[in-house]
């Protein structure tokens, strides 16, 4: 009797420690959230929360390739050279004002936008404004293994080598005058493309050094410094990521005085903290939520067609799903129009190829197969498979190009079940997710890719490239050196009828091979409340707060 008196006890205690964890939670939330919504009023502090769906896994872009994480830096603390418009997808001047393309297409000279201020940090003031050799470093970090910072926070550049720079850019150096020169080792048209990608973020080299000399490298990535509209003052993993304007921006100041992430994976709790006056602008809403947002009087919704998709990748190193014929089978199997209906509930629209609609040099596509239980039968039969059972790893955090992974892979298990294959549904926590995925334990897991310019290539090369492969992003782990030799002679066509044929006969090998299956591309909904204006929804994804103003 002592000991269950005892253990009753201890019990007692764990739950009155835990209900005073939650009280304090509470507390500092009610703290947060006073000061972002009644703070504004009296002392006219306008401070915008937006409610994310995860934690970045870094802050530093050159290190990801995570939508969440380019929501947190890339497009809040830093800039690049070129941008594309806001709300549009055409190359427009940023870091650098002007550039010359010399006539055999190997070398890109950038004039840098003098007086550009970078931030200051808890353990760095600047003494200099935006100079080359910041491009230099930011770039040679990526490119060159013997650069002191190359290994730091673990030296991988997933986007930087899915795309295969580390092969077309032969060196970067300052050249007189404010200018930045590009060297590369054949011509290769999308390279201005390229560099509005969230990777190509400019780092302060002054920064670099003097946290390599403190011994502390790694602070460069989760404590940035850079020359963009917000400044990172506070980090809390799975919690919150706090902001103020950088009130030197090159730009201009931003409306907003302060900026604050609060991360909630749940897309119902974001939709009732908007509803609260919690959140101003949500990521990501469950698209059964969408009918009761356009019911509401005080949200409103910004629509946009999404240049993404959602996809199922086959892990091609491990047999039997090294053989294209069970792949195939799978792929088949799966009734992909009951999924869009089930899952997507209106906000998708069916994928045939991994390429959107709206994206430049897109061939026109087929509607996808309808599922064909007994032909998958037959290939299983011809590849000698009998006896399978597969696991299958559902990204655990929703997106609008895949809402709710685990239902789909429900789905996809029921399926297979038809055809005498069984699986295992494997879930994870966002991190271990990533983690593990990236050195290939899973058989199958459902991901998505969001396209980040107008560029096709750019688009298939970070996941499903043979570079990409090395680096984790390619989750099929599947190499094919003829689709990346297509893909790379796409990119340096001249002609555009040239690329769409290049680009056909790349699309042909994917359809002989199904790496992957794709599923769905999105229609993407950002609500907010009333009282946010000027917010624009960007055709290749992304929320971008500079501009954004409370009424």
């Amino acid at each position: 009797m002592a000991k269950l008196q005892g253990l009753a006890c201890r019990v007692q205690r764990r739950e009155l420690r835990e209900r005073t964890r939650v009280r304090i939670r509470c507390f500092l939330l009610a703290i947060l959230f006073w000061v972002a919504f009644a703070g504004g009023a009296t002392a006219q502090v306008k401070t915008l929360v937006f409610c994310s769906e995860e934690s970045p896994d870094t802050l530093n872009p050159q290190l990801s390739f995570r939508q969440a994480t380019f929501d947190a830096t890339s497009r809040q603390v830093y800039d690049r050279l070129v941008a594309y418009e806001p709300g549009k997808a055409e190359i427009a001047p940023a870091l650098a004002t002007s550039w010359q393309v010399s006539e055999d297409g190997l070398r890109y000279e950038f004039r840098l936008r003098p007086h550009v201020p970078f931030h200051k940090a808890r353990h760095f003031t600047p003494s200099r404004p935006l100079a080359a050799e910041d491009v230099v470093f930011s770039f040679m970090r990526q490119l060159d293994p013997k650069h002191p910072y190359h290994q730091v926070s673990g030296g991988s550049y997933p986007y930087f080598q899915g795309l295969g720079l580390p092969q077309i850019i032969k060196s970067v150096t300052a050249g007189d005058n404010g200018t930045v020169i590009f060297e590369l080792d054949s011509p290769y048209p999308a390279f201005l493309s390229t560099l509005a990608l969230d990777f190509a973020s400019i780092l302060s080299a002054e920064y670099a050094d003097a946290m390599l000399t403190a011994g502390t490298p790694e602070r460069v990535d989760m404590e940035p410094v850079g020359t963009g509209p917000f400044q990172v003052v506070q980090y809390q993993r799975d919690a919150l990521i706090r902001y103020v304007a950088h009130p030197d921006y090159w730009r201009g100041a931003a409306p907003l005085d302060n900026l604050v992430f609060t991360i909630t994976p749940d897309a119902t709790i974001r939709f009732q903290k908007l509803r609260d006056r919690e959140c101003h602008v949500v990521a990501n809403p469950d698209p059964a939520d969408i009918p009761a947002m356009t019911l509401d009087g005080d949200v409103k919704l910004a629509r946009q067609v999404g240049m993404d998709v959602g996809y199922l990748a086959f892990n091609t190193t491990k047999p039997p799903l090294n053989d294209p014929r069970v792949r195939r089978a799978l792929a088949m199997a799966i009734d992909r129009e009951a999924i869009l209906e089930k899952i997507y509930q209106g906000i998708g629209r069916p994928a045939a190829t991994m390429i959107p609609a709206g994206l430049w040099s897109r061939g026109k596509a087929p509607p996808p197969p309808a599922a064909d239980p007994e032909g998958a039968k037959r290939l299983l039969a011809e590849a000698g498979v009998t006896k399978l059972e597969i696991d299958i790893w559902p990204s655990p955090v929703g997106k609008p190009y895949l809402p709710d992974a685990r239902r789909t892979a429900e789905m996809i298990h029921e399926d297979w079940l038809k055809i005498g294959i069984d699986s295992r549904i494997i879930v994870t926590t966002g991190r271990d997710f990533i983690k593990q995925t990236m050195v290939g334990q899973h058989d199958a897991a459902l991901f998505g890719w969001i396209a980040e310019t107008l560029d096709r290539a750019l688009f298939l090369a970070p996941i499903l490239g043979c570079e990409a492969a090395k680096s984790g992003a390619n989750r099929s782990y599947w190499c094919n050196r003829k689709f990346d030799r297509l893909l790379d002679e796409a990119a340096r066509a001249k002609s555009p009828s040239e690329r769409e044929t290049l680009y056909a006969l790349a699309q042909a090998v994917l359809d002989e091979e199904v790496p992957i299956l794709p599923i769905a591309h999105s229609i993407n909904f950002t609500p907010m409340r009333n009282e946010v204006v000027n917010y624009r929804t960007s055709p290749l994804g992304g929320h971008y707060f500079y501009g954004v103003d409370l009424k």
